[in-house]
Parts: structure tokens; C-alpha cells; sequence
């Protein structure tokens, strides 16, 4: 069984452009993600996925193998697709561009043991809710899951509501995924959806289709970067470990 971790990295974010290749203590954002990643037990190779050269060279300067996408693709799964197109594997562990603090952890809870690889599956990471102002940031996506942890709706405001109960934590979105080529060709030739249109999640693609999403609570922690001020927290908390030796360049 072939594993391999994706990073697509899009050169023109909308909300942050160039975000990818922000500085973190000498080395682009994506330079940390990659090295989180390329230690995770089970995944044979990792790739960044990129639109744009400067992020390819980027790549090149710092030891990244890279793989160049379209620059039209809508979102992450198409760019996703187009690599399970250039390079074959059997499931297709994504990595967002933007999680410098990801736990090598986390990738491997991700990767399945009982899987068919020639079915179409999808997984994805979420984590217990930490800092109470993310439950009202928009950036961050809450999810709502069944009892079996398939996933039943996500959001940008705070999900579930607490009318019955306050006894819960709330789930958090963690950006790591898991693909079979199956599912992200049927991602890439379906189109968005209402509810994707609305929430802008992506992965309103196959729940509005009927196809389930496998949550996977995860207690590895991590702090997505989705804005600049993200950025200097992370920069912080980095700069804080490599001064105590927890992390090395």
C-alpha cells in the first residue's frame, strides 16, 4: 500500500497571498509543514502542490519535492485530483499549506488500516475546541458529527447550539485529510453545491452528495494560519520552542 502527503500550497490565497512562503524563523511556512509531515510513520513521500513558481522554487531552494498544478483549479480537491493524476498512490493524505504547528500525530491518525483503497473514502481530522474566541472566528470550521463520527454538518458559526445542554466541546476542523483517488475524482467532477456555495467548505462536495465524511478526533493540537495575526502567534510559539531546544532548523 503507496501513502503520500499533499501540501497544496496556492500561490494567489485569497485572504492571504503568498501565505505559503511567510517567514517562520528563516523558513517558510510550508518548509514546517513538510517536515511534520515527512515524519509521520506510514507516508512513503510527501509533495507540495503549487500554482505558481515562485513557490516551486522555493521548493527547489529548500529540498521540497513539488508537483506544479493548474493555476484555475477552484479549490484544494481539484488541485488534490491533479496530482493523484501525476503521481499514483493508493490514499492521498492532505496536509493544508497553513499548519506550521501540525503533530506528526495527527497525520497518522488519519491513515487508515481497513480501508479499500479502490473505493471512494474520506476522512478528516478535527480536534476539541481550545480557545474559546475561535468558536465565533469564521475562519475556524466547528463540526457536527453522528454517533458512528461521520460527519452531519460543518460550519463557520458555533455548532451545536447549546439550548439542552452545555456539557460538550465544541469540534474544531483540523486540516488534515485522507483521499482515495476514487473520492477526489468524484470531487473534482462534481460541482459545488448549495450548501458548499454558502458555508464555503469544501467538503459540503460530498456530504451534499451523499458520500460520508469519517471524522477523526485527534488530541495532537495545532494553530491554523489563516490570517496575519495567526502568523505572528505562530511565529511565537515556534521561536519559543526552538529556544527550548523542542525543535531544530
Amino acid at each position: 500500500m503507496k501513502i503520500i502527503g499533499v501540501i497544496p500550497s496556492r500561490y494567489a490565497s485569497t485572504r492571504f497571498p503568498g501565505k505559503g512562503l511567510a517567514d517562520i524563523c528563516g523558513r517558510p511556512m510550508i518548509w514546517w509543514v513538510y517536515q511534520s509531515m515527512k515524519k509521520a510513520q506510514g507516508i512513503d513521500e510527501v509533495y507540495v502542490a503549487t500554482d505558481h513558481e515562485i513557490i516551486g522554487k522555493a521548493c527547489e531552494e529548500w529540498g521540497i519535492p513539488w508537483v506544479m498544478t493548474s493555476d484555475t483549479c477552484p479549490t484544494h480537491l481539484e488541485r488534490l485530483y491533479e496530482v493523484s493524476t501525476k503521481v499514483d498512490a493508493d490514499f492521498y493524505i492532505n496536509v493544508n499549506g497553513d499548519e506550521p504547528l501540525m503533530e506528526t500525530s495527527c497525520v497518522e491518525d488519519l491513515i487508515p488500516t481497513d480501508v479499500d483503497p479502490e473505493e471512494s473514502y474520506v476522512a478528516n481530522g478535527m480536534m476539541n475546541l481550545i480557545d474559546p474566541i475561535d468558536a465565533y472566528d469564521s475562519s475556524k470550521i466547528k463540526i457536527a458529527t453522528d454517533m458512528m463520527g461521520y460527519g452531519m454538518y460543518m460550519a463557520r458559526s458555533p455548532i451545536p447550539f447549546p439550548k439542552g445542554r452545555s456539557d460538550f466541546k465544541l469540534k474544531k476542523f483540523v486540516g488534515v485529510q485522507c483521499f482515495t483517488k476514487k473520492a477526489l475524482e468524484f470531487a473534482s467532477k462534481t460541482p459545488r453545491g448549495y450548501l458548499e456555495s454558502i458555508e464555503d467548505i469544501d467538503e459540503f462536495r460530498f456530504l451534499e452528495n451523499g458520500h460520508k465524511i469519517k471524522f477523526v478526533l485527534t488530541e495532537a493540537t495545532t494553530v491554523s494560519v489563516d490570517t496575519p495575526k495567526d502568523l505572528e502567534k505562530v511565529r511565537m510559539i515556534i521561536g519559543e520552542k526552538l529556544a527550548k531546544g523542542e525543535l531544530s532548523l
